[in-house]
């Protein structure tokens, strides 16, 4: 059979007018860092609205290979911390698929671990420079060995970790939250300096844990050796994915979209702000914190949006929706742009590609 005569052809007809209400998944970002916590935190957390997202079931099938007891229905995630220091080496190499979250954020747990393990993925995240986690790491006294070219496998073998102050090169939140999660394994004060500030949802985890955080400036620290907690938790709905129906909802005449339970973290509601300074009609109803996090709804009705440039330092804190921005700027009169957005390259694909 050809693969024409294989192939299943669907028409999509222009929609005349969107409204409604929309449950949106749980936000992946802040889904990996509550499970990876859970992991190393003492008894037993629960995980509501856990994002349905094979990268981070990715995250759940390496921690049960690391001998955590974790339990799956639907968005509902059991997890039976081991402990700081409970973890058991694996048995078989740890697969994180597709993520660059799973395995940039792991490696700084692994790297506080008395034991060695192997970490990659597939093709894509195989092609994905881990040279800027390997950096850090390594200072802090775990030894990683790459492919050429510092991609993936990583073999860690971790061990006793000093604190270290480190200056991001990049702006990255994985990054960050790899050396934060190793300053839990050091003794004494780990620093994170940001050349902007990315998402904080890792800092925000680690304080609902139990561990110290802080922030003065551009520097994050934690103070190593905390006893963290098992906690019940809802992971609110995900930015980026709403970013689709807020793009859709701005762009079909007529439009009144409501999206429920959004996650309005402020390092991640760029992309809102960006929209409305280009006319567009979005409010924010129902705010309030949950865990730490912001939520709330997001209305959004349809007007005449202009388009604009993106300002430099604010691509960072939108990185991940600049894909549905460039399709906005298709449709408006002056269009997108943006510069500094080199990230997009080394995402699972080339984004501006």
């Amino acid at each position: 059979m050809s693969l024409l005569n294989s192939t299943v052809m669907k028409t999509i007809t222009r929609a005349k007018r969107l409204a409604g209400t929309i449950a949106v998944p749980g936000d992946k970002s802040i889904s990996h860092r509550y499970a990876m916590l859970a992991a190393i935190a003492e008894g037993e957390s629960r995980i509501h609205s856990f994002a349905e997202s094979a990268d981070c079931q990715s995250t759940l099938d390496c921690l049960k290979k690391l001998g955590v007891q974790v339990q799956r229905d639907g968005n509902e995630v059991a997890i039976s911390g081991a402990g700081l220091h409970g973890l058991r080496a694996p048995d078989v190499p740890l697969d994180a698929g597709n993520s660059g979250s799973t395995i940039r954020m792991l490696a700084g747990i692994l790297a506080g671990q008395p034991f060695r393990s192997v970490i990659g993925g597939d093709a894509s995240l195989s092609r994905r420079p881990m040279k800027r986690i390997i950096e850090p790491l390594t200072r802090m006294g775990a030894r990683i060995t790459s492919a050429e070219g510092g991609l993936p496998p990583l073999t860690i073998e971790g061990g006793n970790l000093v604190p270290i102050r480190y200056e991001l090169p990049v702006a990255s939140a994985q990054v960050k939250s790899a050396v934060l999660f190793a300053g839990l394994y050091a003794e004494g004060l780990t620093a994170v300096v940001e050349p902007h500030p990315t998402r904080d949802h890792s800092e925000i985890a680690l304080r609902q844990f139990g561990a110290e955080v802080g922030r003065q400036g551009r520097t994050i620290s934690i103070r190593g050796r905390a006893h963290l907690r098992a906690q019940e938790l809802t992971v609110p709905g995900d930015i980026s994915s709403a970013a689709f129906f807020i793009v859709a909802g701005l762009l079909v005449p007529g439009s009144d979209l409501t999206l429920q339970n959004v996650g309005l973290n402020p390092t991640r509601t760029a992309v809102i702000e960006f929209l409305r300074s280009i006319g567009g009609d979005i409010k924010i109803l129902n705010c309030e914190s949950r865990n730490g996090e912001l939520a709330g709804d997001v209305r959004v009705r349809a007007g005449s949006v202009v388009g604009g440039e993106i300002p430099e330092d604010m691509v960072p804190g939108l990185i991940d929706e600049l894909p549905v921005l460039a399709v906005l700027g298709t449709q408006t009169e002056n269009g997108i742009a943006f510069r500094g957005a080199q990230e997009l390259r080394v995402k699972e694909s080339d984004r501006i590609a």
